[in-house]
């Protein structure tokens, strides 16, 4: 990016309610058939044009196009029966029902390339890409095949590379890579997680980011990050590994969470996004909270390397809050902008 701090959401943004119920995560689709496909293809125009006229620099999909980060992904492979459903408690937080895997894990197509490269033609700004990562892949599934987490992120893994990589000729600028479960599973994080994560980036050539926050703004999420104390300190166990990785940007969630701000220190010389948007509240925060939460982060990243984005996805929100809290975002890294050339 040749603008300094430049602004990007961490993934999903609401879906227009002609298309989803609004607010809801995993929502049914409300057409199918060709209407269904125009009406993605419609929803992720008007996602952009929203980005667009809040400023944001780094677009994205908004994941117009899937139900949900990671089981959209997931139902596109084989070996997943997603009638073959089983109870798991994910990220060891709530209970969900979730697809079997009964068999080998292979992807016969590509899934989002398509989508992005219908994306690539709408706008000249660098597009950055979702992903789910191996290890919150596995954390949203019932093994009866391989019996091994180890053994099915791999698998993952190389599913992912290969997904990617046809993004990446697709014209993604950024790649990211959705891992919630980093901040929960730490010792398996360490042993593999990261290394799984190394695969799914092997041969790229466009920049990659690893996405990991505390999650959306869900009763779930926000009855568990009040059991976490007065200081959120789960990075600390994942960056030093993360700052020797082949990852070029780490995006966390840093603005209304307990998370000291001196953490950062650890991934000094990555790239950073950094989460200046509460996704858990629909008060629109104003310019002036964004560019206090950037002005503490560049204590510890060089402001080349700062990319000011949201805390999670901004999906269960209210359009109109989610706009509100996109122009916050863009307004708030101007201030900054003006204050580093000044």
């Amino acid at each position: 990016m040749k603008i300094l701090l430049p602004t990007s959401t961490a993934g999903s943004l609401p879906k227009p309610s002609w298309l989803a119920e609004p607010e809801v995560l995993w929502s049914p689709w409300k057409l199918d058939g060709d209407q269904l496909v125009d009406g993605k293809k419609d929803a992720l125009r008007i996602s952009l044009h929203e980005q667009n006229h809040a400023g944001v620099d780094i677009v994205s999909d908004g994941e117009q196009t899937r139900q949900h980060f990671v089981t959209t992904f997931i139902e596109h492979l084989s070996g997943v029966d997603f009638e073959n459903r089983k109870m798991v408690k994910i990220r060891n937080r709530y209970d969900a029902s979730v697809p079997t895997v009964v068999g080998p894990v292979s992807r016969e197509k590509p899934v989002f390339v398509e989508d992005a490269k219908f994306l690539r033609k709408q706008t000249t700004k660098p597009i950055k890409w979702a992903l789910p990562g191996p290890m919150t892949m596995i954390d949203t599934l019932y093994d009866d095949h391989y019996q091994s987490r180890e053994k099915l992120a791999w698998e993952f893994a190389k599913i992912l590379n290969q997904e990617a990589k046809e993004l990446e000729a697709a014209g993604v600028d950024i790649i990211q890579f959705d891992e919630p479960a980093f901040n929960v599973f730490f010792e398996d994080v360490n042993d593999w997680g990261i290394d799984c994560l190394e695969r799914a980036i092997e041969g790229l050539k466009c920049e990659t980011a690893v996405h990991i926050c505390y999650g959306y703004g869900i009763k779930a999420n926000t009855d568990w990050k009040k059991t976490l104390g007065s200081e959120w300190r789960q990075y600390e166990e994942v960056f030093p590994k993360l700052q020797k990785s082949n990852i070029d940007i780490i995006s966390l969630e840093c603005h209304n969470s307990r998370v000291p701000i001196e953490l950062l220190a650890l991934i000094r010389g990555k790239k950073v996004m950094v989460g200046a948007i509460d996704v858990a509240t629909d008060r629109v925060e104003t310019p002036e909270e964004v560019a206090n939460t950037l002005r503490s982060a560049l204590k510890y990243v060089d402001a080349d390397k700062l990319y000011p984005c949201t805390n999670c996805g901004l999906a269960p929100l209210p359009r109109a809050v989610a706009s509100g809290k996109l122009s916050a975002l863009s307004q708030g890294a101007e201030i900054i902008r003006k204050e580093l050339v000044t």
